[in-house]
């Protein structure tokens, strides 16, 4: 069984350790994530989230430890080969014009399949034939009534469901999703919830996310981080009991933890 369990185990992290200076924001982090799922990443303020995630897409390189993928060491690779292997960080790697309409944006996405991704002098009739799966993939996440509007004029919470978009274009084995709901309102969050748990659907998921009632939703497994290491691990039911959570939690979202079911 457990043999079973490490075959089917897409990102593995072994002691992940990231020092600046002398303070250390991530400390020997081990994390196995499932594929097929969606694992959240939590934690207070702090805690070595965002470090976390830049040390996997390689934006830090690690002061030591390992990180696999698909059972390769990937530790000392590029970001440019880390996305080629599928890893693709949403948010950030996706760019977003907002003087182009939705359609255009995903095209641009998927010029990559045509190796033309910096030709920009070539006829935009060379990217026609993308049409077709660009707006399967802006039907995909509730937008194709918006394909011939301009970015600029869309809600937040559909300028992240772009961004979600234009991400799938890039063909991801595993989508890392840094604070996918950030900044937004009740009915956008719940919108973007609805969005990832839909895409998730023959994908893996790796998410960095404060919102608790997002996490309990839709996240297979948590792992808390407190101070750069590992406070917990497990489903929402059992982390968010855990009194070591609860205690990290308290005076900054103790209430979103207890209240979010």
């Amino acid at each position: 069984m457990l043999a079973l369990l490490m075959s089917n185990i897409i990102l593995q992290t072994h002691k992940l350790t990231k020092e600046f200076k002398g303070f250390t924001a991530v400390s020997q982090v081990d994390l196995s994530v499932v594929s097929g799922s969606i694992h959240a990443l939590i934690g207070p303020n702090g805690a070595g989230k965002t470090t976390c995630f830049n040390l996997l897409t390689k934006f830090l390189e690690p002061t030591s430890g390992t990180i696999l993928f698909n059972g390769i060491d990937i530790t000392r690779e590029r970001p440019a080969q880390i996305a080629r292997r599928g890893i693709i960080r949403s948010f950030q790697i996706s760019a977003v014009f907002p003087h182009l309409t939705l359609l255009e944006n995903v095209r641009i996405a998927l010029q990559r399949q045509l190796g033309t991704a910096y030709h920009f002098w070539k006829s935009e009739r060379t990217l026609d034939q993308l049409n077709e799966r660009a707006l399967a993939l802006l039907a995909e996440v509730g937008l194709e009534t918006w394909a011939h509007e301009l970015t600029v004029n869309l809600s937040y919470g559909r300028k992240r469901a772009l961004e979600i978009a234009t991400t799938l274009a890039m063909e991801p084995e595993l989508m890392l999703l840094d604070e996918p709901t950030q900044g937004m309102g009740h009915e956008d969050v719940d919108r973007v919830t609805q969005l990832i748990k839909k895409v998730s659907a023959g994908r893996t998921i790796l998410m960095v996310e404060h919102n608790m009632g997002v996490v309990s939703t839709i996240a297979d497994t948590i792992t808390v981080l407190q101070r750069g290491a590992v406070l917990a691990e497990g489903p929402y039911s059992e982390v968010s009991r855990n009194p070591q959570v609860m205690e990290a939690y308290m005076g900054t979202t103790s209430g979103e933890l207890q209240g979010a079911h």
